[in-house]
């Protein structure tokens, strides 16, 4: 088998493994596989197939990285619904000591605090946010 297909079928398996992942960095070195392969159409030598193989990958790789797609979105755990599953839910609080309040969630006895703009009245209240063991209503 020539030179130039080993590259390619090794890139095609990389693509296909990415397809499985849901990542782009497989894909990256994928890309440069196959710049190893177009070294060999080129008839460059196997070490200049796999310096170049080489830098393009790593290259691929950092121009990924420092892209918007190689990012990982950061948010507050105790504000996101996907990770919290307290967030959204509803509690009842019967009274209020200076926007603070002491309720019965989930079968344990919670700290309430009232989020900035809310009024302290006696009554059902969504949770917004949990900062440890204190739930954030309004």
């Amino acid at each position: 088998m020539s030179d130039w297909v080993s590259w390619f079928l090794a890139a095609g398996l990389l693509v296909i493994l990415e397809l499985f992942t849901g990542t782009f960095y497989l894909l990256m070195i994928a890309i440069g596989i196959a710049a190893g392969g177009v070294a060999a159409l080129a008839g460059l030598g196997g070490p200049a197939q796999t310096a170049l193989a080489a830098g393009v990958g790593v290259l691929a790789t950092l121009l990924l990285r420092r892209s918007k797609y190689g990012q990982t979105a950061r948010s507050d755990a105790g504000r996101d619904a996907n990770v919290n599953m307290d967030i959204g839910q509803s509690l009842s609080v019967a009274h209020w000591v200076d926007g603070a309040a002491r309720v019965m969630y989930r079968g344990a006895q919670w700290d309430v605090q009232l989020a900035p703009g809310g009024n302290p009245e006696a009554g059902s209240y969504t949770i917004q946010e949990v900062r440890g063991s204190r739930l954030i209503v309004k």
